[in-house]
């Protein structure tokens, strides 16, 4: 990606790179390979020396079996946007005193919004598979 400037997201992009192609044991001639260019430019991006494109992360996604958006997770944000996740509308932060209560209030107002009875009792029957299985 020539004339663009690099920074610390893209030394960040690159840590995570090298650190999950490393959990998976692929050297970096199989991943740059891969992507169809030479070991010194996949060190490069792992560097954060060069910006990875995405059509490159995408392909390191699927060697590595690692979800794209796991390597943004924790990325320095360099400007005012604030996360919105898909929504239009800034969203609220979740806090309960009891984590757990909290979190099943959540999913019950969801379901009960969102699914039908009979969805309602098959999602109950799998809850109570789960717990089952869990609590042997």
């Amino acid at each position: 990606m020539a004339g663009q400037k690099t920074d610390e997201r893209d030394i960040y992009l690159g840590q995570r790179m090298a650190e999950e192609r490393k959990r998976r044991q692929l050297t970096q001639r199989k991943v740059a390979q891969s992507f169809g260019m030479s070991a010194a430019q996949l060190q490069k991006y792992e560097k954060g020396i060069n910006r990875v494109s995405a059509v490159h992360l995408e392909i390191l996604s699927r060697m590595t079996g690692v979800p794209l958006s796991e390597f943004f997770t924790e990325i320095p944000h360099l400007d005012d946007v604030p996360d919105r996740g898909f929504a239009d509308a800034e969203q609220r932060t979740f806090s309960s005193d009891d984590r757990w209560a909290g979190l099943a209030a959540v999913v019950v107002k969801h379901v009960s919004d969102h699914f039908d009875e009979p969805q309602r009792r098959n999602l109950g029957l799998v809850i109570d598979a789960l717990s089952r299985q869990l609590n042997r």
